[in-house]
């Protein structure tokens, strides 16, 4: 192809670059010839590179040889830019937009711990009480397995496995964690009523295995386990169910808005909980994986740590981001 006709083909391409570079957007479109155009940046920079290449290989001008490889500079530092920028919005995110997200929908927080808190404490108390009552949500074959997971002659806490498979636990914990907290989540779209179940029954469940644990006297070996990845973990499901209580709330009171619509701005302030719940759900998952199974650690160490971590994170959702926006505070004022 002669210079004059690989010119003519591209130069639109070429145009849209220098004049758009600085009002960069998402969207993709075509141009004549089925490039990509600056609407999707990566896709016209790829292009942009195989022009200059083809440029060189057939020994055009040195002045168009310029002016791509020029453009072709100008695109990379403007992906360079678009990455960065991303990354900050990430950490902005997780430094204040997640917290702030909590506040902002501090009802449905708080609705969703009291579904999750009362049941426990009344089970907890029941299981305590009554040696029978566990047997009422765990067969006896569970509630064996459990009693041999935080047996104090165990040399590994937790779920049975060996040493040198903690890797694989991380693994399993993650897969097993974010597939609660989704499905508290997505059965809001039940009217709410899904959500409700899951936070009830999780909070049965458990509260019924931290009564009967403490009343067999495992004390020493399970409140030390869980109260390290417990910070995360279960306050991860509180905020996945408020999630789902929020879209719930959507289609139950959709105000001025038709349900659709409503649903859809629900969903979006949904995402910014659940973000942060899958994030806080790893670093559950890694902590019961490599920290809470560990019998080499002192009790005293584990529960000083598991303390700071509760601390921590009830200072991140109430204070984290308050200094860049004034939403509404969890459950008062500012």
């Amino acid at each position: 192809m002669k210079q004059r006709d690989f010119e003519q083909r591209h130069q639109s391409l070429w145009l849209q670059l220098e004049n758009t570079l600085s009002g960069y957007r998402k969207n993709q479109s075509v141009d004549a010839d089925g490039a990509a155009t600056t609407d999707d940046l990566p896709a016209s920079y790829r292009r942009l590179c195989q022009h200059l290449a083809v440029a060189k290989e057939r020994q055009y001008t040195s002045n168009l040889v310029a002016r791509l490889n020029q453009l072709v500079m100008h695109c990379h530092q403007r992906l360079y830019q678009q990455k960065s920028v991303s990354r900050n919005r990430w950490l902005e995110f997780l430094f204040a937009g997640f917290p702030r997200a909590l506040r902002e929908q501090a009802r449905f927080v708080w609705l969703a711990c009291g579904l999750f808190l009362a049941p426990a404490l009344v089970m907890g108390l029941g299981s305590y009480w009554n040696d029978a009552l566990i047997y009422a949500v765990m067969s006896p074959e569970q509630v064996l397995q459990i009693e041999s997971m935080y047996d104090p002659a165990n040399r590994v806490l937790g779920r049975e496995r060996g040493s040198d498979t903690d890797l694989q636990m991380f693994g399993f914990y993650i897969k097993n964690n974010i597939g609660i907290a989704f499905r508290t989540f997505a059965a809001g779209i039940l009217f709410g009523i899904g959500s409700i179940f899951f936070l009830v029954f999780n909070g049965i469940f458990l509260g019924a295995i931290f009564g009967h644990i403490t009343r067999v006297g495992f004390v020493a070996t399970f409140y030390p386990f869980v109260i390290g990845h417990g910070a995360f973990e279960l306050t991860a499901i509180v905020f996945a169910g408020a999630a789902g209580l929020r879209l719930g709330h959507s289609l139950v009171s959709p105000g001025n808005l038709s349900r659709r619509q409503s649903l859809r701005e629900a969903g979006r302030e949904s995402m910014k909980i659940m973000y942060g719940t899958f994030l806080m759900l790893v670093i559950a998952a890694f902590l019961e994986a490599f920290w809470s199974s560990s019998t080499e650690v002192s009790i005293t160490v584990k529960l000083a740590v598991g303390g700071f971590f509760w601390l921590l994170v009830l200072a991140y959702c109430f204070f984290a981001g308050r200094d860049q926006q004034l939403p509404p505070a969890m459950g008062g004022h500012r």
